[in-house]
C-alpha cells in the first residue's frame, strides 16, 4: 500500500491497484466496466458479498458464459465471468 488511499495487489497472477475516491464508476453513467474471470462464480459471487459488496445483476447468462454485477464499498461497479 502507498498510503491511506491506495490499495496495492499482485498475488492473484495480476498486479495493480485501487486508488480512494469520493467518485464512483457505472455502467450506467457511461464508464466502463471491469470483469474479472472466476472458476467459480457462486462461490465469487459469496465472497464479495461477504466482503461487503452489493450484487447489482444477479447471475445472467450472456454469449460468452454467465456473469454478474457487484458494487465494491465504494460504489464502484465491477463484474465476475465464468465459462462454467
Amino acid at each position: 500500500d502507498y498510503g491511506p488511499d491506495y490499495c496495492a495487489f499482485s498475488n492473484s497472477g495480476l498486479e495493480g491497484g485501487f486508488f480512494k475516491s469520493a467518485q464512483s464508476s457505472s455502467t450506467q453513467n457511461g464508464s466502463c466496466l471491469v470483469v474479472f474471470y472466476s472458476n467459480e462464480l457462486e462461490k465469487t459471487q459469496q465472497k464479495i458479498v461477504a466482503a461487503g459488496g452489493k450484487i447489482i445483476k444477479p447471475i445472467f447468462d450472456f454469449p460468452g458464459g454467465r456473469r454478474f454485477h457487484f458494487g465494491d464499498p465504494n460504489g464502484n461497479e465491477l463484474a465476475v465471468w465464468s465459462t462454467d
